[in-house]
C-alpha cells in the first residue's frame, strides 16, 4: 500500500491531469500558467510534483508572470528542485513570450512623437531590475539611424555621460537625439538628477547643432516624454 507521505508523481496521475497529454489532448489554452511553467522544467523532486513546484514558485511571485520574467537564473535557482538548466528554461520561454508580444505591433522606423520612441524602445528596457540609458539617433526625416546603449546601473540609477552621449551622436552624424532610460521601480517620476542631466544635455546640444526632442523614462506600465510635459 502506498504510504501517504509520499507525493504521487506525474506520470501517477489520470492521463487528462498531466500537463503535457493535456496540453496534446485539449489544446495550449486548457492549461494553467502552472501547468505550463511545469511542462518546462520537466520535473519536481521527490517531495513535489513539478506542478507543484511550479505553482509555489508562481506563488512567491503573486501568480505575476511580469515579475517571474524579471527573475534571474540566481533567484530562480533558490527554490528547491530548479537547478540552472530548470531556471533557464523559464527565462527563454517568458523572454520568448515578450519577445513576441513586442513584435505583434510594427516598430516605426522613425519618431514623430513620444509614443513612437516608446514602441521603438520599450523591448530594449522591458523587465530589467536594473536602470540603463538608451541614445536613439535620429536622421533627417525623422528616421532612427541607431539606438546605443550609453551606460547600466543598479536598481536606482545610472551614470550618463554627456561626453560620450554626443561622441555617439557625432560618430553618427546624426541632427537630433532622444535620450531613454528606466525605472524598475516603475516610478515614471523624474529624479532631480534627471532633470539636471536633461537640461546640460539640451545646452550642450544647442552649441553643437544637435537637437534634443526628447527625453523618456520607461517603466514596464508606461513611459514619461519630458518633451510632452515641456520639459525640454
Amino acid at each position: 500500500m502506498q504510504d501517504y507521505q509520499n507525493k504521487i508523481s506525474i506520470k501517477s496521475w489520470a492521463e487528462e491531469d498531466r500537463p503535457r497529454e493535456k496540453l496534446s489532448g485539449q489544446g495550449r489554452r486548457a492549461l494553467t500558467d502552472a501547468e505550463l511553467i511545469a511542462i518546462l522544467i520537466g520535473s519536481g523532486s521527490r517531495t513535489e510534483t513539478a506542478v507543484e513546484l511550479s505553482k509555489r514558485i508562481l506563488l512567491h511571485y503573486n501568480n505575476d508572470l511580469n515579475k517571474l520574467g524579471k527573475a534571474s537564473i540566481s533567484e530562480l535557482c533558490k527554490f528547491k528542485g530548479i537547478g540552472e538548466a530548470k531556471a533557464i528554461s523559464i527565462i527563454a520561454a517568458l523572454e520568448l513570450g515578450r519577445r513576441r508580444d513586442n513584435t505583434e505591433t510594427p516598430v516605426p522606423d522613425e519618431v514623430k512623437c513620444s509614443r513612437d520612441g516608446y514602441n521603438i524602445m520599450r523591448r530594449h528596457l522591458r523587465d530589467l531590475n536594473h536602470e540603463e540609458f538608451w541614445l536613439m539617433l535620429i536622421g533627417r526625416s525623422s528616421k532612427v539611424i541607431a539606438k546605443e546603449l550609453v551606460s547600466k546601473g543598479g536598481l536606482s540609477g545610472t551614470v550618463a555621460d554627456p561626453k560620450i552621449i554626443f561622441h555617439m551622436a557625432l560618430q553618427h552624424q546624426a541632427s537630433a537625439i532622444i535620450m531613454v532610460h528606466n525605472h524598475p521601480s516603475g516610478n515614471l517620476k523624474p529624479s532631480q538628477e534627471d532633470l539636471k542631466l536633461t537640461k546640460k544635455i539640451v545646452d550642450a546640444g544647442r552649441l553643437l547643432d544637435i537637437n534634443v526632442l526628447d527625453h523618456l523614462i520607461l517603466t514596464d506600465n508606461g513611459y514619461f516624454s519630458f518633451g510632452d510635459e515641456g520639459l525640454i
